[in-house]
């Protein structure tokens, strides 16, 4: 893009500015380690993004975004982990789950939902090759085979739609090749952990094109339960995913790309431990063992899901019309002994710690239906003005089961049973655009009008114990329309440095929570709307040897759902906060400071705050020390205005260097990575118990690579300093607790061909 008059003067000044934020010894590197006249610089490859369904450069984009690919995101997953191992890794984002592999649960700048419940709805979307993923169990797909992922913060109402005022989180699978060829890689380690990943890619004919790849992971029992004296009982999984893609291409003008993907998941659910908490403080008691626990229930997870998308495309020259066509459905059931223990303390044994009650359950879709269809059409170059229109449609409907289980009784017999049935059916219609004002002034915009339907019935056909006697059927339905939209401005000081502005409003349709195996009430959370307000600038520095993103942000949620998970009445129950205020920044930086050095990193401040002083929930029913106003005293019942978000760090860092030796053959390397979170909090009422400390972990991967890079060996650490820290609680029995992986190492070896 052309300079202006002024951007002659200002370039320099704004690149300055950010490299003084950044720590001082990074901007001294690059000079210290810069050669004095290299033949050929190593320079930052450009990062290519479809933040706004068109592909751009993500300098050039005003939404905050981190882009991970290649050998980064292969060294994040190596251990084996679940999707969850994004968590951290990247400004502003925070993954966990209380369902171990199956159910993950992302927040974006703190804001998410901490319900458990299978139709609990989401502020962060998963789009996955452009195909919403709205239930939470499909968003725990395997990451294999892809292209790149990228996080979009803030509202992204107008082009994704689907519940994302919080954000986007974007997979981009690797697309069919002409040319032959492909990868595979294999790993082993600590608890028999296995990797088997591989691709396969070519031509079928001159106009067809097939990939075909596939994962298989494996992790061995490795946990104990003392209880029954069994020796590495839990904590394993056996997981395999594959895609099977055609682009077909007769001509220039039109393009198929067809997906067939499916998944089967058989391991153990999340651990949940009995009293590993000590009272008024969040340690770990004393004696803990992370391969240990005590529970007289059952404890597994089964899940199978199969989906598949159409997306076609026709160029007719000044536009190009897209239609993108997603099914998705998924099986799933995952049983738990929720109290964490083993008998009760009206029982001559019973443990670890004070047990009230035997608490064991397990929830399950044994149907669900997923459909989705977009039509696009966009603008191909038309000057100084583009822009983009399009109709979506969504039908959703699934069954929940959720059962309870009698502990105490010889063959833990069925003792509860309720159901719940939800449809919802959605459409939009939107419209953006862009125009080029000046040759440095980029102004954008768009217009989103969503009707969102829901119909809902809950029947509860057996009462458990000590539960509301009720049998019968409940429901409700919720209509919601909403217009999104967004206003951007994009001011490019100089070839190398851009500063955008952008406010944007987002939406999320109403809620319904009715699991009726332990309350006797459908609850629904109305519409949220966020209003969200951000400045950033993006520079390549140093002739394109750095890379800087710095974006600040402000936001208001109006009408917040929130859900009161557990707490002494043990029942989910949704509600709404009047105002939900947050701020703060996020940083990304990549930089070479040498031939052979790559680092990067990545740092966010997110503070949150809850603003109604009408808003009140009960507190824990385990025995924790509730930190809030009790209103009245001596109620249970406590004031949440001024509380953080639950599950919302105020601080995430993230850090990653590659060290490289070049050898007559090959390559020697080292790569590690380090990710950080303050504390966190687990519930919408604040203890001295129920929150996380602050987590520190750290990989380690060092190996070598020869024939172009084509095959490497290498070993590999995760969570190479053992932390052991508390992540996630259950308040409604007891201190009952769930911690973090455990360090593992292995041994890989990767080859393309």
């Amino acid at each position: 893009m052309a300079r202006t008059k002024f951007a002659s003067l200002r370039p320099d000044l704004l690149a300055l500015a950010i490299v003084l934020a950044l720590p001082s010894s990074f901007a001294f590197a690059q000079e210290a380690d810069k050669p004095a006249e290299p033949a050929k610089p190593t320079t930052l490859e450009a990062v290519k993004v479809t933040a706004e369904r068109r592909v751009e450069d993500i300098q050039d984009v005003p939404v905050s975004i981190t882009a991970i690919s290649g050998e980064k995101l292969d060294v994040l997953r190596s251990g084996g982990e679940d999707v969850k191992f994004l968590a951290g890794r990247l400004p502003s984002l925070q993954i966990e789950s209380s369902f171990g592999r199956a159910f993950p649960r992302f927040y974006i700048r703190g804001l998410g939902n901490t319900d458990f419940d299978l139709n609990a709805s989401q502020p962060v979307s998963l789009v996955y090759d452009d195909v919403v993923q709205e239930n939470a169990i499909l968003k725990g797909f395997p990451v294999f085979d892809l292209d790149q992922i990228e996080l979009l913060r803030g509202p992204q109402g107008t082009q994704f739609g689907r519940n994302s005022p919080a954000g986007v989180v974007k997979f981009d699978s690797a697309r069919p090749e002409s040319e032959f060829g492909g990868y595979g890689r294999i790993s082993y380690g600590t608890f028999g952990t296995t990797n088997i990943e591989g691709a396969v890619t070519g031509a079928l004919s001159d106009t067809v094109s097939a990939r075909f790849s596939g994962i298989y992971q494996r992790r061995a029992d490795w946990v104990d339960n003392t209880f029954t004296g069994e020796d590495d009982a839990l904590e394993g999984y056996e997981e395999y995913a594959a895609r099977l893609q055609f682009l077909i291409k007769p001509s220039e003008d039109f393009e198929a790309l067809l997906n067939v993907h499916t998944r089967h998941l058989d391991g153990t659910a999340r651990l949940f431990r009995a009293n590993i908490i000590t009272p008024g403080d969040n340690e770990l008691v004393p004696g803990f063992e992370r391969d240990e626990i005590s529970i007289d229930g059952d404890n597994y997870q089964k899940l199978d899901q199969i989906g598949g998308n159409a997306r076609l495309t026709w160029n007719f020259g000044s536009t190009s019309l897209f239609s993108i066509t997603g099914y998705e459905s998924v099986d799933t059931i995952s049983r738990g002994d929720i109290d964490g223990g083993y008998g009760a303390f009206f029982l001559p044994t019973s443990g670890p710690g004070f047990i009230p009650f035997a608490a064991e359950s397990a929830d399950g879709m044994p149907s669900h239906r997923q459909f989705s269809q977009e039509f696009r059409l966009q603008s191909n170059e038309w000057g100084r003005f583009d822009w983009q229109a399009g109709l979506y449609y969504f039908d959703e409907d699934f069954t929940i089961d959720s059962y309870n289980y009698d502990s105490l009784s010889p063959g833990r017999p069925q003792n509860g049973f309720a159901t719940q049935e939800q449809q919802t059916k959605a459409w939009a219609i939107y419209l953006s655009g862009d125009y080029d004002l000046t040759e440095s002034l980029k102004l954008r915009a768009g217009v989103r009008y969503t009707d969102d339907q829901k119909d809902f019935v809950a029947n509860r056909l057996q009462a458990p114990p000590f539960s509301p006697t009720f049998i019968g059927q409940l429901s409700t339905s919720t209509d919601a329309t909403d217009t999104s939209w967004d206003v951007s401005a994009t001011w490019a000081a100089s070839e190398d440095v851009n500063v955008y502005a952008r406010i944007a409003n987002g939406f999320r349709a109403p809620s319904i929570q009715g699991r009726l195996l332990f309350g006797d009430s459908i609850s629904t959370a109305d519409s949220e709307t966020v209003l969200s307000r951000e400045i950033g600038i993006k520079a390549d520095l140093f002739e394109k040897r750095a890379r800087v993103s710095l974006t600040a942000f402000d936001y208001t949620v109006y009408n917040q759902q929130l859900t009161a998970v557990g707490g002494a009445a043990n029942f989910n129950q949704l509600i709404n906060a009047r105002r939900t205020e947050g701020r703060g920044f996020e940083l990304d930086f990549d930089a070479y400071l040498g031939e052979n050095l790559l680092v990067t990193w990545g740092t966010s401040l997110n503070d949150t705050e809850i603003n109604d002083p009408n808003l009140f929930t009960q507190g824990c029913g385990g025995g924790c020390d509730v930190t809030d106003p009790e209103v009245p005293p001596g109620s249970g019942i406590y004031s949440i205005d001024g509380n953080r978000l639950p599950q919302a760090p105020k601080w995430i860092h993230n850090f990653t260097a590659r060290y490289a030796v070049p050898l007559a053959r090959g390559e020697f390397f080292a790569f590690t990575d380090w990710s950080y979170r303050s504390e966190i909090n687990y519930f919408l009422y604040e203890s001295a118990e129920f929150h996380g400390k602050p987590l520190l972990e750290g990989g380690l991967r060092v190996g070598y690579n020869w024939a172009d890079g084509d095959r490497e060996v290498a070993v590999f650490g995760r969570n190479i300093t053992n932390e052991e820290q508390l992540i996630y609680g259950i308040d409604f029995n007891n201190l009952t607790g769930v911690v973090n992986e455990p360090r593992t190492f292995g041994v890989e070896f990767k080859g393309k061909f």
